[in-house]
């Protein structure tokens, strides 16, 4: 959820290419109603985003708890060969190394496809909350007027920046 691009994010040299045009005719540039959005600050504290992750959360959790114990099974079997090794045939040491290939095989693949799940999990949430706030977003530009709404920008004043409307109407 951290990544900024997902927002079809205007690049830095189109914003300011963009902005140069704007002020480059002073006639246009008062008439021209800018917004700004910081879409860090939507990530963190708009309710869809914090949804998503609570949904991800409760989702994951027995997951999360299963591959947790398979690691500490994986480490007890580890450490019990370590100190049993000296003492063990041959045959029980090999019996034992496949025992815990084996083990360790599965918590890969295990862990593995948490993750990958997880992620298609997350980009899915993340999706369907950027659809969202792009949704408030052109509805607060057009019932508001604004001409255009940047997304990143090296300076900012307070006085365009809406990010708090769009979290507010998030929140309904």
């Amino acid at each position: 959820m951290k990544s900024l691009t997902k927002l079809s994010v205007v690049s830095k040299g189109a914003t300011l290419f963009v902005a140069g045009l704007f002020f480059v005719s002073g006639v246009q540039a008062q008439e021209t109603r800018i917004g700004f959005i910081s879409t860090e600050r939507v990530f963190r504290e708009a309710a869809p985003y914090k949804a998503a992750q609570v949904k991800l959360e409760q989702e994951f959790a027995k997951r999360q708890k299963e591959l947790q114990d398979l690691a500490n099974r994986l480490k007890n079997l580890a450490d019990k060969f370590d100190k049993d090794a000296p003492v063990l045939s041959d045959s029980d040491r090999v019996k034992r190394q496949r025992e815990l290939a084996d083990v360790d095989k599965d918590f890969q693949r295990t862990q593995r496809e948490f993750k990958e799940d997880l992620n298609q999990r997350r980009n899915e949430e993340t999706a369907s909350a950027i659809e969202r706030t792009n949704k408030v977003i052109k509805q607060i530009a057009e019932a508001e007027k604004y001409d255009i709404v940047l997304q990143e920008a090296a300076y900012v004043s307070p006085r365009i920046d809406i990010t708090d409307k769009v979290i507010k109407a998030l929140g309904k």
